[in-house]
């Protein structure tokens, strides 16, 4: 009976030593994003079943724990005073989100609350139509804690005139332009409202931006080529084929 015979040639070898290992980490690398997703799917459903709160209740909590945290607030919108998120697309539409100032009534404060997301021109030689908040006095939403800074081209100066069209929120670039508004201090962190608001535009807020069964997806595509790799190293370094068309024409 034949037997497994390797003949190595070190160009393929260094080949598979290189792009096998990298395949197997890229694999498991979406497994764990996969994981990362479940985990913050499942803190968005606890988040969603809590009552709301008012924002000093939530003082003495660390940042860590504010994502996702359901909040009521009270007070008015400086309706005159608003940001636009550019390039926002939404089932294919370019548009922007709104962001309003809202003054709480029961602190001294001034609150950023995504509104969501309105059409606006490609072109932005003309500013979207947003509807103003007009005798909005409460808003209900959930705290947004970005998971890293945001990424610029360029550094921010943003400027009015109002509406001020900004690429992302940077909550240190935005107090010396709301101070020009409102003497009240700046709330470090963003509100997102709940779509049923009477103040909410389209809000439909994603929790992620690539589902657990997607980055699974991704792992078995790595994890199939790590696997075709190897046959192929298999097949090109020894006499497997051989051995293989030989029992097939015997049986």
């Amino acid at each position: 009976m034949a037997a497994l015979k390797l003949d190595i040639e070190w160009r393929i070898t260094l080949f598979t030593a290189l792009l096998f290992p990298a395949l197997i980490v890229l694999g498991f690398w979406q497994l764990d994003r996969a994981d990362e997703k479940r985990e913050l799917e499942s803190r968005w459903a606890q988040r969603q079943a809590e009552t709301p709160i008012s924002l000093s209740e939530l003082r003495a909590e660390p940042a860590a724990n504010l994502a996702y945290r359901r909040v009521q607030l009270r007070g008015e919108f400086l309706l005159e005073h608003y940001l636009l998120l550019d390039n926002r697309m939404n089932l294919g539409r370019f548009g922007n989100e709104v962001i309003g100032l809202f003054a709480l009534a029961d602190t001294d404060q001034v609150v950023l609350v995504n509104r969501g997301w309105v059409p606006s021109d490609p072109a932005r030689l003309e500013m979207p139509e947003v509807p103003l908040p007009d005798g909005v006095t409460e808003v209900i939403g959930h705290l947004y804690v970005s998971p890293g800074a945001p990424f610029l081209l360029a550094r921010q100066q943003p400027q009015p005139p109002w509406p001020v069209r900004l690429q992302a929120v940077d909550m240190d670039e935005l107090i010396p332009l709301v101070a020009q508004v409102s003497d009240a201090e700046l709330y470090p962190w963003l509100v997102r409202i709940d779509p049923r608001q009477p103040a909410a535009l389209t809000a439909d807020w994603p929790v992620v931006n690539a589902s657990p069964e997607k980055h699974q997806g991704y792992a078995v595509q790595w994890f199939s080529m790590a696997a075709v790799l190897l046959l192929f190293f298999l097949l090109r370094s020894s006499n497997l084929w051989q051995l293989l068309t030989r029992k097939t024409q015997e049986d």
